[in-house]
């Protein structure tokens, strides 16, 4: 059985907590963000991009059976990191978890307080997008 998205969040706090330097936090993001599977060439259209992003951002959202299933790219390899956290948070969950879900990880890493203004904006952008293809994915909208 799948971890919930609450057991999920508990991990990556855990994971962070094992690195007390900001510099390794980061390392530690881009390395999430390099082991994110490459977005195939079709699935970069516009339809997939994310706006509010500085940066680049694709989101790939599929719906099947009442779950969701997401993939992502971007051309900022922080940013890459960022989106590999909530595709693991968030992807192969049920849509009605996800759109109850309370995203606390960004708080207890402290990644919200370390990230740039345009950075922390793409990624409310991106849970924006998730929640509401969420909802969406509930009322089997698509």
């Amino acid at each position: 059985m799948m971890a919930s998205i609450e057991e999920i969040q508990n991990q990556i706090v855990e994971d962070f907590s094992f690195l007390p330097q900001w510099e390794e936090r980061y390392a530690y993001l881009i390395e999430l963000g390099q082991k994110l599977q490459p977005l195939p060439d079709e699935k970069r259209m516009d339809e997939n991009l994310v706006r509010g992003c500085q940066s680049t951002v694709w989101l790939h959202r599929e719906c099947q059976d009442g779950r969701v299933y997401l993939q992502s790219d971007s051309d900022s390899l922080i940013v890459k990191g960022l989106a590999a956290l909530l595709l693991d948070v968030f992807s192969g969950q049920p849509a009605e978890a996800v759109l109850k879900a309370d995203l606390t990880f960004f708080d207890e890493t402290g990644l919200n307080r370390h990230l740039s203004s345009q950075r922390a904006n793409g990624l409310m952008a991106m849970i924006d997008e998730i929640k509401t293809f969420a909802a969406e994915c509930a009322a089997g909208e698509v």
